[in-house]
């Protein structure tokens, strides 16, 4: 069989030298590729490797321009263009490419992070409803939108794990927790996928970045990573497995160096991980820039070596940075690279080319009508709403102050977020549609309370120091029965590039909120923000918190919703909120010490902070209801198991409020005694139950021996003989239930 396969190519090569490859349909995905690579010069299979960003938006620093692209298109030399948007901008880029000599269809990506015209929340927020179907539905909302638009391809979702909030990206992923975040990544990637590529509603996923750029150090965009191998393997490793398990189309590079090998040329990370152990057969695409930037890494000497270094250790698409298109050429000829190299890379692409359906028809996705269908459709806006519902995050409700009766006749709205608009759509948002689209928290609030009078002072601006508006804030507050205060960062201090060494509420907010409460009216602070704020004084003296991130279309529908209790706030923190900055990083599922601290006073030679308390001002998974939950009769099938075995874990839930409401339950696990030594405490489990007051459900979880194994330092996959503790609760630091087995 093996000498009759070159035959059946050349066969093939000869019968489709005649008509369009795209007609010969009784041909295999794998079998067009291998005959449309023969017929490629080498110059064209380079093309394919390259991508420009489009004449308008960039969404990285501007590279030194290359000329008229679309005769480069034209040539052939292009395979990908981004931030290209829009049937009809994305015809006329299609059109020339149909005028290259073999008429391979151009890929057009874009950053569609949490939603194309209709924003749904950042990403960090979808996490804190810990509802994998509704994180779904947002990227299959997402999907639909952007391949209407004509786009083929996102670049989301970004699954690094992050832990350190002054990380400006923070806002983009799904916060700390490896598991959390693994289960979240399998569901945006199936969403933006839908059916399946090629059908109308579906785009490429991109898992990015690959790898472990949430650990950047000091939190600061762009920098160094440097951890064991095992912490890359047990944290940060399998959301990027758990993408390529539910079918992820591309991968994205980091721009960081991992150990000092920048990703954009880490063979271990792309050759050995990715395409080998896990056999990803879909390409990867460098981060805008990052090839080339491996010069000032220190890596390479210049772009022929940048290029030379990441197309043979697996980068095979160059987002704007000129090397491939460049210096391959140079490269093949000097042997330096094999051809057979980058007929590997441009197989790839041309793969996930034929699996779009783009050679059967490039203009496809080019459909003006649909376009018009299908963007901002109710169905999408009820989604829209939805999920920001689920995003919100009750912190703290001293006194059962929330929700807001209906019967108030006064409330004030005060600070520089209440009648904020776009700034609802957060960063990463697409720059479609128009204000008129999105709600802001005063229309929510006239729709909500359409008989109370509303009173509104902005107080003070979001970062400058004037509190000349504070004394008119202060007598508007007096006028009304309760006070609701909108406060938060702007969308531009949360995102790339946008780390921030101080991530406390910015400008004079928290004095104006000092101020207000000094009114001694019922005050509730509404905070609006990216990533996880310190704000101790508010938490500390307010009585009622909602950490509302920014929420997107329907924010401000969302926010006075919950306010008045139409909605149950049912979300948890998905990230560990800090007292300050001196705790970062700071995460749930630390290592213990040899000398732990057993509560935040115990500081008498003990790891510890002899000026601050160890324990975190929010902790990870805390989220608060307007009803009560009672957590009962815990049952474990049997106290040991062997390890092909397993044991059932049984306990009743029961909402014994006032409210119809959801709780997460959570199930933790500690393995007691472990070589290496393991946390304190991991999630395994988790569901989101719906509840009616007095209601009662029976909770399941299973323990098996995947929940129970991990690396050792050898990066064997293991598992140890032991005592485990199981933990059950509302939150890490809110355990109802605890009980004990044994592993034999």
């Amino acid at each position: 069989m093996a000498r009759i396969k070159p035959l059946i190519l050349f066969c093939l090569i000869g019968i489709l030298s005649s008509f369009n490859i795209a007609s010969a349909q009784k041909l295999t995905v794998q079998q067009k590729v291998e005959v449309l690579v023969k017929k490629m010069t080498l110059a064209e299979k380079i093309g394919q490797l390259n991508q420009y960003n489009g004449d308008w938006d960039a969404t990285g620093p501007v590279t030194k321009d290359v000329g008229n692209k679309l005769d480069a298109i034209k040539r052939g030399e292009v395979g990908s263009i981004l931030n290209i948007t829009g049937v009809k901008h994305t015809r006329v880029f299609q059109e020339a490419a149909m005028q290259s000599r073999l008429k391979i269809p151009l890929l057009f990506g874009q950053d569609v992070i949490h939603g194309y015209s209709i924003t749904f929340p950042i990403p960090l927020a979808e996490a804190a409803s810990w509802d994998l179907p509704a994180i779904e539905r947002s990227a299959r909302v997402a999907a639909t939108e952007a391949a209407a638009g004509g786009v083929h391809w996102t670049f989301a979702p970004m699954v690094d794990i992050a832990r350190d909030p002054r990380w400006g990206r923070v806002m983009e992923g799904a916060g700390e927790d490896p598991y959390l975040g693994s289960l979240i990544a399998g569901a945006r990637v199936r969403g933006f996928q839908g059916k399946g590529l090629g059908n109308l509603d579906a785009v490429m996923a991109c898992a990015k970045h690959f790898t472990a750029y949430g650990a950047a150090i000091g939190g600061r965009d762009y920098n160094s990573v440097d951890m064991s191998l095992r912490t890359l393997w047990e944290i940060y490793l399998p959301p990027f497995k758990a993408a390529v398990d539910a079918g992820a189309a591309t991968f994205m590079n980091s721009f960081n160096d991992l150990n000092g090998t920048p990703a954009s040329a880490n063979s271990y990370l792309m050759r050995d991980i990715l395409k080998g152990k896990w056999g990803f057969k879909g390409f990867v695409v460098s981060d805008w820039g990052s090839i080339g930037e491996m010069i000032n890494h220190g890596y390479v000497k210049d772009n022929y070596e940048a290029a030379k270094a990441s197309i043979n250790a697996g980068s095979d698409m160059d987002m704007e940075s000129r090397s491939y298109i460049n210096n391959l050429a140079k490269l093949v000829a000097d042997k330096k690279v094999s051809v057979v190299v980058i007929d590997d890379a441009v197989k790839r692409i041309l793969t996930k080319k034929f699996e779009m359906g783009l050679f059967d028809d490039p203009y496809r996705f080019c459909n003006a009508d649909r376009e018009n269908s299908v963007l901002n459709a109710p169905a999408h806006i009820a989604a829209a709403k939805d999920m920001a519902d689920k995003s919100i995050v009750l912190l703290k409700n001293e006194n059962n102050l929330l929700p807001l009766s209906q019967n108030l006749s006064s409330i004030a709205l005060i600070g520089p977020l209440v009648k904020s608009k776009a700034e609802m759509k957060g960063f990463w948002a697409q720059n479609i549609g128009d204000e008129s689209q999105i709600v802001s928290l005063y229309e929510g609030m006239q729709q909500a309370a359409p008989k109370a009078n509303l009173l509104y002072a902005k107080g003070c601006a979001i970062t400058d120091t004037s509190k000349a508006g504070f004394d008119e804030a202060y007598k508007t507050a007096m006028q009304a029965d309760v006070v609701v205060m909108a406060m938060g960062e702007r969308p531009d201090m949360t995102g790339e590039a946008k780390s921030r060494s101080n991530i406390h509420l910015p400008g004079v907010q928290e004095e104006l909120i000092q101020k207000i409460m000094a009114t001694g009216k019922p005050v509730v602070v509404l905070l609006m923000s990216g990533r996880p704020m310190v704000f101790d004084w508010t938490a500390d003296h307010v009585p009622a918190i909602l950490y509302t991130w920014w929420l997107g279309n329907q924010a401000g529908t969302a926010m006075a919703d919950v306010l008045f209790g139409k909605y149950n706030p049912g979300a948890k923190l998905p990230i560990t909120f800090p007292r300050t900055e001196g705790q970062i990083p700071i995460y749930y599922n630390h290592l213990n010490t040899g000398r732990p601290a057993h509560g935040d006073n115990d500081v008498n030679y003990t790891s510890a902070y002899i000026d601050l308390p160890n324990s975190p001002k929010f902790a990870f998974g805390h989220g608060l209801s307007y009803t009560t939950f009672k957590y009962s009769n815990l049952k474990l099938s049997k106290k040991s198991m062997r390890k092909d075995g397993s044991i059932t874990v049984t306990f009743d839930l029961q909402n014994t409020g006032k409210y119809a409401g959801e709780e997460v339950a959570q199930f933790y696990l500690r393995d007691l005694v472990s070589q290496p030594v393991r946390p304190v405490k991991e999630l395994k489990g988790f569901e989101k139950v719906s509840l009616q007051p007095g209601e009662t459900k029976t909770i399941t979880f299973t323990i098996n021996k995947q929940k129970l194994s991990f690396y050792n330092d050898q990066l064997q996959w293991i598992t140890q003989p032991g005592d485990f503790r199981l933990m059950i609760g509302s939150a890490s630091d809110d355990i109802r239930l605890e009980d004990g087995f044994t592993l034999m």
